[in-house]
């Protein structure tokens, strides 16, 4: 049921308050509303619970005039959340009507504190157990060291999913037992379900041939499993490797579906393969088991503006079956950024601001696209507008993961603690670049200002901060594996090929859609992106 299917602005004050922990300022408001449904008083309830105040969200509770069985479990959670078991035993056993989830959350909260018989007797009074059960009890068994019920009850699973694995492996590595955990995680790579799932991870992480290998593991590989390896290497830039492994689905008899031939024209649009790109999308259009949705108009959609085919793209869009989105167009917009073509971009964009007038997407690809042809008086109307509507950019950033700890930059950035380290490094670079021959290319700065202000403005850029952090704070040798929020600049992109190669290191970096495997002074996209 949607509950806030009316939302007042006393309701979405009410949630700014409890989002912020204003909880007195939050009763305030729930106090002024004239009948607070269930929802809201279960949303007051919590409220209260999360801000250790247990006294006036039990009192709110017993003062509801009904309550459902969503409404009783808050309540219990947010006692055993403050640590009154006893409070949380007498809930469960007065609700009128337990699910599941009232289930476990009692038995977790007795795990949690190390009361594990109580655990257990709960456990085998269950009536229904799903698998969220089962794991808590495995991962409660080896938190309190008792090994070999964790084992015994993880054999006696009628289904696993990773979770599962991961806990008892993860327990019995804790608990000392290390070649069995070994043993356990050589039989998880083995199974569907999992494998699946250790392919979409590798991959997402930027291990595409770990995300090979483990596929390539899975004793019994289904549709889930063949989709995964295939987007995997389209994300990656591996076109041909796709195109591979579809050739061997098809030899296993397994039947393509929608999310197949996604995958397939992402790796043609990646790869520079123009003419499969056609064949497959005109393959789907003869199959009737297959819907072309608009993510694969999409889908084609860049693969003829990737490849500079515009007019043909154009047309695609005229002719689409389905009324095109915004995504449609940005697609064909960002193709005109890469190409140059000011005409079409400007049809695109005066489509885009129709559907959705505050896409900040389409500001920044336009002004861009001025900006590199020098158009300065367009990128200064452009920035009016989006001045004139609040539409408010997206910064670029990048990150990098490091034992769990996220380190964020953005361009420019000063404000990381190893922020001299980090410069003093990118300056070591950048006299080494300038040994190499490399010249800052000043159309990617897209301002109107001095050549020195443009180099530096480049030099500085949110992907280079996240190396110049990466390189002195991880082993020498060690892949770096950066993150971006956005399109990774061309200037950037040369710089990075050779950075790659004074350092001898392996460089990768996730734009907003694709990854670059920098080694050796070359980029696996082949300049293509």
């Amino acid at each position: 049921m949607n509950y806030t299917k009316s939302i007042t602005p006393h309701k979405l004050l009410l949630f700014q308050h409890l989002k912020h922990q204003r909880i007195d300022e939050a009763r305030d408001v729930f106090n002024k509303l004239p009948f607070p449904d269930i929802a809201l008083c279960t949303q007051m309830v919590m409220g209260y619970a999360q801000n250790d105040r247990l006294g006036d969200a039990l009192k709110l509770f017993y003062e509801m005039p009904t309550k459902d069985v969503v409404s009783w479990n808050s309540i219990m959670k947010g006692c055993l959340d403050c640590g009154d078991l006893s409070m949380a035993k007498k809930l469960f056993d007065e609700m009128p009507e337990k699910n599941v989830v009232s289930w476990t959350t009692i038995m977790n909260g007795f795990l949690q504190f190390g009361r594990v018989e109580n655990a257990e007797c709960l456990f085998r009074q269950m009536s229904v157990r799903d698998i969220a059960a089962w794991n808590a009890m495995i991962h409660g068994y080896c938190s309190n060291g008792r090994v070999e019920d964790a084992l015994n009850l993880f054999e006696k699973m009628p289904r696993r999913n990773v979770i599962s694995w991961t806990s008892i492996i993860g327990g019995l590595d804790q608990n000392g037992k290390s070649s069995e955990a070994l043993f356990l995680f050589q039989k998880m790579v083995h199974a569907v379900y999992v494998g699946n799932s250790l392919v979409v991870m590798y991959t997402k992480c930027g291990y595409v041939y770990d995300g090979i290998t483990a596929f390539k593991r899975i004793d019994e590989k289904n549709i889930v499993s063949w989709n995964s390896s295939i987007v995997g290497c389209a994300q990656h830039g591996l076109g041909m490797w796709a195109l591979t492994l579809f050739n061997q689905m098809l030899r296993e008899r397994v039947d393509p579906d929608e999310v197949t031939f996604i995958g397939l024209l992402s790796a043609c649009s990646h790869s520079f393969m123009l003419q499969k790109g056609r064949c497959f999308f005109q393959y789907m259009s003869q199959v009737k088991s297959i819907e072309m949705t608009i993510e694969h108009y999409a889908c084609m959609l860049d693969v003829l503006g990737r490849c500079g085919e515009l007019e043909e793209a154009e047309q695609l869009v005229e002719n689409m079956p389905m009324k095109a989105n915004v995504m449609v167009w940005l697609v064909l917009l960002s193709a005109c950024r890469k190409h140059s073509k000011i005409d079409v971009a400007e049809r695109a964009a005066e489509q885009i601001f129709e559907l959705e007038p505050e896409c900040s997407a389409a500001y920044v690809l336009l002004s861009n696209l001025y900006a590199s042809a020098g158009r300065w008086s367009d990128v200064s109307r452009i920035r009016k507008k989006m001045k004139h509507n609040r539409v408010v950019k997206q910064p670029g950033s990048s990150w990098l993961t490091l034992k769990g700890q996220r380190h964020q930059f953005l361009s420019g950035d000063r404000s990381h603690p190893l922020n001299q380290e980090i410069y003093q490094k990118l300056d070591w670079l950048g006299g080494k670049l300038k040994e190499l021959g490399y010249v800052p290319d000043q159309q990617f700065s897209l301002h109107d200002v001095e050549v020195e202000q443009k180099e530096e403005m480049l030099s500085y850029h949110s992907e280079r901060l996240a190396i110049g952090f990466g390189l002195i704070s991880t082993v020498e040798g060690s892949t770096i594996t950066v993150m971006k929020n956005l399109r990774v600049c061309g200037d950037c992109h040369t710089a990075i090929k050779l950075m790659a190669n004074i350092v001898g290191r392996e460089i990768i970096v996730r734009d907003y859609s694709r990854f670059h495997h920098f080694r050796s002074g070359i980029c696996s996209c082949g300049d293509y992106w």
